[in-house]
């Protein structure tokens, strides 16, 4: 019987279109390189999808098995699971290993073939879980472990000129979801039903303006009600009613990059109270997007947002921060947490980098106005200030259904 191999290449096919050029890769793993070498480290494993995205354009499906991406001074490596066959091989920048299932662990040895045992190892102390942890001493026996999450994250946050292109064509394919999604609300219509109408506008134009690219996790969530008291609230089958207050939502993903555009709504007329917290949410939002621009720290911009709902007496509705970085990122992947409009971030604005301003307000239920009021638009900053790149509109001239 022909022994099973632990791992080997099955470099099946050519190589696909990927979301950026060779160069950009090549750009990117010259600046993980130096903030390598800084560190001491000889050998990185990313075990992370959106950092293995980031560095060689694969974004793996999971299901409960490992994936990695090995980086040493010469060679940048996938290491993928046998179920995906040829596909990493030529959705990645690079070389890639195949691990087998016919023994466990075979993700480890294929990782120390590229690592090799006794480096100096950088991995990602935020993502691993305290089991693959072991598993990674164990196998690879490394002479010091450093955390490069950190340090990854803060390469990430500072886009390049081909992202921030990317970006913008996300932003575009959002607003589309958005006037779908617009063009669908009705009473009696299901938050699922619009839901819908959004997804599939969006999906139709990034095939249309992606035509070699990869489709998936593209996603809206529809809010009515008392549904919009969360951000991140699930869709649900509720008929949307004359009176209720909606939350648009409309994430398109290309290539593991996501955008977002936000927007409140009603159906029907606003009552007074309604109408007055919406446009104070709307005020702050204004408020909060003139605040970025180069050299403003995220503590410093959320304090004076802060200050600004408390002159209001509203500070007390606020949930959350008031914006978030843009990347490789989505949600159930991947995160930028140091640029984050909160009070415990101090990062500086820089150009380059870009960031919603999200503010807003859930109102509880039994209070005049009920219901949660958001806004969300993507900025990118500039020398001078900041470029809006979201163009549906926002506030009740614009967003009163019917």
């Amino acid at each position: 019987m022909t022994a099973r191999p632990e791992f080997y290449r099955f470099h099946n096919g050519d190589k696909a279109t990927l979301p950026f050029l060779p160069e950009e890769y090549e750009a990117r793993l010259a600046g993980l390189r130096a903030r390598m070498s800084a560190e001491g480290v000889t050998a990185a494993l990313f075990t992370s999808m959106h950092n293995i995205a980031y560095y060689s354009g694969f974004l793996y499906c999971a299901f409960g098995r490992p994936y990695g991406l090995v980086v040493t001074a010469t060679d940048a490596v996938t290491v993928s699971a046998g179920i995906d066959a040829g596909q990493p091989w030529r959705r990645c920048h690079g070389d890639n290993i195949t691990y087998t299932d016919w023994a466990r662990d075979n993700f480890w040895r294929a990782v120390a073939s590229v690592a090799g045992r006794g480096a100096v190892l950088g991995y990602e102390a935020d993502h691993l879980t305290l089991v693959q942890h072991g598993k990674m001493l164990t196998f690879l026996e490394p002479r010091h472990a450093v955390d490069l999450s950190a340090l990854t994250m803060m390469q990430r946050m500072r886009k390049s000129a081909a992202e921030i292109a990317l970006i913008r064509e996300g932003a575009r394919v959002a607003d589309l979801g958005g006037y779908a999604i617009r063009e669908a609300i009705r009473e009696g219509v299901r938050e699922i039903d619009v839901a819908m109408a959004g997804r599939d506008a969006m999906e139709t134009e990034i095939a249309r303006r992606f035509p070699e690219a990869e489709y998936r996790d593209t996603w809206v969530w529809f809010q009515s009600g008392l549904n919009t008291d969360g951000a991140h609230n699930p869709v649900t089958g509720r008929e949307l009613r004359r009176g209720d207050i909606l939350s648009l939502n409309t994430f398109p993903m290309i290539s593991g990059y996501y955008t977002a555009l936000e927007r409140t709504l009603f159906l029907g007329e606003p009552k007074s109270e309604a109408l007055a917290i919406w446009q104070a949410n709307v005020a702050t939002h204004e408020y909060g997007m003139s605040l970025l621009k180069p050299g403003a720290s995220c503590a410093e911009v959320t304090e004076k947002i802060n200050v600004f709902l408390a002159e209001r007496d509203l500070l007390q509705y606020r949930t959350f921060g008031y914006g978030h970085s843009f990347g490789v990122l989505s949600h159930y992947y991947g995160r930028e947490a140091g640029l984050e409009l909160r009070e415990d971030i101090d990062t500086v604005l820089e150009p380059g980098m870009v960031i919603s301003m999200e503010p807003m307000l859930t109102i509880p239920q039994g209070q005049p106005g009920a219901g949660g009021y958001r806004e969300h638009d993507i900025l990118i900053v500039t020398e001078t200030g900041a470029e809006n790149i979201t163009a549906y509109p926002y506030g009740p001239e614009f967003n009163v259904i019917g």
